[in-house]
């Protein structure tokens, strides 16, 4: 049987899809986490930011490779669209990066700063751009899906009109519900105290209600603000069974919580989203910025893509591993089977 043959720009699309999933289901979730920290009320909130800290400590900056990836290939894999997209959306993604920047280094020095009083203000402005940040990126998504991009210069590049908008403010209200998803279902393994399980298995279980009207906002909306999207999901032949798994998903996701099978709530929530972030691709394909600017028109010569992919599979070499190590070695607690719960070393007194 002949082996399916997939061009080089295809390849280096789904290589972009693969490492914005990944994107989203860690550093994702560590923006969630954050959420969750600015959040923290009650008796237990003290334990609740340590735990938060502890979770986030050992990995969060290893995430934004995904990111960078994503970038690195736009540029260098689809010139153009990385050109449209860098520059009529230069304010968001300004906004995000600062976000970002702010957000780690607020972190970093609320743990390693001298002084108590220097300490409490970088944890209090630490959660600021946890949410603010995962808007501007899900904005942005939705802008280039909301086809109002100009793809030509002398058309002018609009400062705000571009992604202020209904649908893409939606989108990233959207994103900033699945990060927060996402961080509070992972945050029910990272701890063997039931109270604080507890704690964030009902933020999970409002989150995951908040990320289905939300879910239904977007689809809606996208009838007359992304109708290459709606038309993806509606009425393609894939729609129907991509939407059916995401509800299953949800479904299984929800009732691990409800009977508190955290391990099945975790698998289930991040099939989940990865699905809604696929289907929303498959539905804008071949686009990478609609309506003009799709994967093959906008792709670089064929022997830089060639070298890009050799390029990438050498890289991966050493990626996959470091990455697969560093998981291993600091969240290797969150996979101890159930019925097995791993004690994690106390934080009280940390800094």
């Amino acid at each position: 049987m002949n082996a399916i043959a997939i061009s080089p720009e295809i390849g280096i699309a789904l290589t972009m899809l693969f490492a914005l999933t990944l994107y989203a289901l860690f550093g994702g979730a560590d923006f969630g986490a954050g959420v969750w920290h600015l959040l923290a009320r009650g008796p237990r909130a003290e334990a609740q930011h340590e735990l938060i800290a502890h979770a986030i400590g050992p990995v969060w900056e290893a995430n934004h490779v995904w990111l960078i990836i994503v970038i690195v290939l736009l540029f260098t894999g689809f010139p153009p669209a990385f050109a449209v997209i860098m520059t009529d959306l230069h304010v968001p993604i300004s906004l995000m990066l600062v976000g970002i920047v702010l957000r780690g280094s607020a972190f970093t020095f609320a743990h390693y700063d001298t002084t108590e009083r220097g300490r409490q203000r970088w944890g209090r402005t630490f959660p600021l751009p946890s949410v603010v940040t995962p808007v501007l990126l899900g904005t942005i998504i939705g802008a280039i899906a909301n086809g109002r991009l100009a793809p030509h210069p002398e058309a002018g590049f609009p400062l705000f009109s571009s992604w202020l908008r209904p649908f893409p403010l939606t989108v990233g209200f959207f994103t900033l519900a699945i990060f927060s998803y996402l961080a509070a279902v992972y945050l029910t393994l990272e701890t063997s105290d039931t109270a604080l399980q507890d704690d964030f298995r009902r933020r999970a279980l409002v989150s995951a209600v908040v990320v289905v009207a939300l879910a239904y906002a977007v689809y809606l909306l996208a009838r007359r603000d992304a109708p290459l999207v709606f038309r993806g999901l509606d009425g393609s032949p894939w729609g129907l069974p991509v939407r059916v798994a995401t509800g299953a998903c949800a479904i299984l996701a929800l009732a691990g919580l409800w009977f508190r099978w955290y391990h099945w709530a975790r698998a289930a929530a991040m099939m989940q989203v990865a699905l809604i972030l696929w289907g929303c691709a498959l539905a804008q394909n071949p686009y990478l910025v609609p309506p003009e600017l799709t994967v093959h028109n906008s792709a670089a010569p064929p022997l830089i893509l060639k070298w890009l992919l050799f390029a990438l599979a050498a890289g991966s070499l050493i990626l996959f591993p470091s990455i697969y190590y560093l998981f291993r070695v600091f969240k290797g607690h969150t996979f101890a089977r159930p019925g097995n719960p791993v004690e994690l070393p106390s934080t009280a007194g940390e800094s």
